[in-house]
């Protein structure tokens, strides 16, 4: 046991002494803010800075108005036929044209945009709902009814979710909210089960190569060896969880301080300025709406038991993490390079990246289905597929047994992969094959 506690020391030290281990423990949730910060930059500036000149050519007598300019299009109308400006286009200072043929209002039809370049996603949908509210209006137009009347008539809901504990309390719930920490929980598990079982597959590999390896075989068991490794690196990738934790809620809640509030103030000044033209019951849902997401966050969030979430999360790291690294090490000492590694990694890769797709698709979709279930009890799929529903509620029962079924499982492949690591360890320049290392598995001791 000393051994193992030595081997476990030398690996935790020599990881956690590096530069770059403290380097990326401190920088990477800032680095990580800083990519979702410029990316929402960057998109809100794309969509604010953004202006196209789009040439009118219409055709259709129905529509008796205009379409309507912003900030982001400008609308021409033309007089020429619709050749003579494809022709024109590109001498011409238009962006787009625009064709509007005659049709019927209820269906309409062969609307076309052209242009000397692809028209974005997002210019296509704004043409389009410009058209949509302009054939809305001629509608309401024709059958009498007036805007100003019809926005008396709309009214804003807003639904509170709350969930029936097993205790019988209730608790305030958000499918939004769930998802969200649904979705990061099981990007950061696959990403901690590869990047760290990577990490003892090539401490092996690289032991192995250096022939250190056979230095220390002399004074311990490969057993020993595998499980200190395995062990050692473990509570590295912890120790680095734990403080991308805390050092992400600090960031997280100064963020949240400094922006959230101030986004929330313009959001409701800019509504308090068309109160003269909404009603009194249109004025307080819109006031509701501008505070609603923030609040229904914030009621979801208080809802949730963190600390049983990270709990779990923790507990289905470490033994997701065995589970896949014992796997590893038996890889790292089958092959001399890393680049033998390619055909023995894919076995093991395919579980976990099927885990990981289904888990964040038909597992947020359905928690509590049958497919939801059974990945959360099978140890290959477990890691992702219960951290992925914990958010959304998991009985008791279900989290004991697929705990338990996972221990079983890692206590299943740390003997398979003992068995091949005993004999892979000390093997040089021999190509290994699966039937090879199914060969050091039956080798009796």
């Amino acid at each position: 046991m000393n051994k193992v506690l030595l081997i476990i020391r030398r690996e935790y030290l020599s990881r956690v002494k590096k530069k770059s281990f403290i380097l990326m423990t401190f920088l990477t949730p800032l680095l990580i803010a800083g990519i979702y910060g410029l990316i929402g930059y960057f998109t809100y500036k794309g969509i604010s800075d953004t202006h196209d000149k789009v040439a009118v050519i219409s055709q259709n007598k129905t529509l008796t108005e205009k379409l309507a300019a912003d900030k982001n299009i400008t609308y021409v109308y033309e007089n020429k036929s619709l050749e003579q400006m494809k022709k024109s286009l590109k001498n011409s200072d238009y962006d787009y044209i625009l064709y509007l043929p005659e049709f019927n209002l209820k269906e309409p039809k062969g609307i076309e945009l052209f242009g000397a370049k692809q028209a974005g996603l997002s210019l296509s949908n704004r043409i389009s709902g410009d058209i949509e509210e302009l054939i809305r209006n001629q509608k309401l137009k024709e059958s009498g009814i007036a805007q100003s009347d019809l926005d008396q008539l709309n009214t804003s809901v807003d639904i509170s979710t709350k969930k029936i504990a097993e205790t019988g309390k209730e608790e305030e719930s958000s499918a939004g909210a769930s998802t969200v920490i649904a979705f990061i929980a099981g990007v950061l598990m696959f990403m901690f089960i590869m990047l760290y079982g990577v990490q003892v597959m090539r401490g092996v590999i690289e032991e192995k190569t250096s022939r250190i390896i056979e230095v220390m075989i002399s004074s311990v068991k490969p057993f020993q060896l595998m499980m200190g490794k395995i062990i050692g690196i473990a509570l590295v990738g912890l120790t680095q969880f734990v403080l991308w934790i805390v050092l992400t809620f600090t960031i997280s809640t100064i963020a949240v301080s400094v922006f959230v509030n101030k986004e929330d103030v313009k959001k409701i000044a800019a509504s308090a300025q068309t109160n003269s033209q909404i009603s009194t019951g249109t004025q307080a849902a819109s006031m509701a709406a501008a505070q609603g997401p923030m609040t229904d966050v914030q009621k979801s969030l208080a809802g949730l038991d963190f600390g049983k979430i990270v709990s779990v999360f923790i507990f289905f790291f470490l033994g997701g993490y065995l589970f896949y690294s014992a796997l590893y090490a038996a890889i790292g000492s089958a092959v001399d390079s890393e680049t033998e590694t390619q055909q023995f990694m894919m076995p093991v890769m395919l579980p976990l990246l099927l885990g990981y797709a289904l888990s964040l698709s038909v597992v947020t979709n359905d928690p509590y289905g049958n497919v939801a279930f059974w990945l959360s009890m099978i140890p290959f799929t477990s890691p992702i597929a219960m951290v992925v529903r914990m958010p959304y509620g998991v009985s008791n029962w279900e989290l004991i047994l697929s705990m338990v079924i996972l221990v079983i499982g890692f206590i299943g492949t740390v003997w398979i992969a003992s068995r091949i690591y005993r004999v892979g360890i000390l093997m040089y320049g021999k190509k290994t094959t699966f039937k090879e290392m199914f060969k050091w598995f039956t080798y009796r001791n």
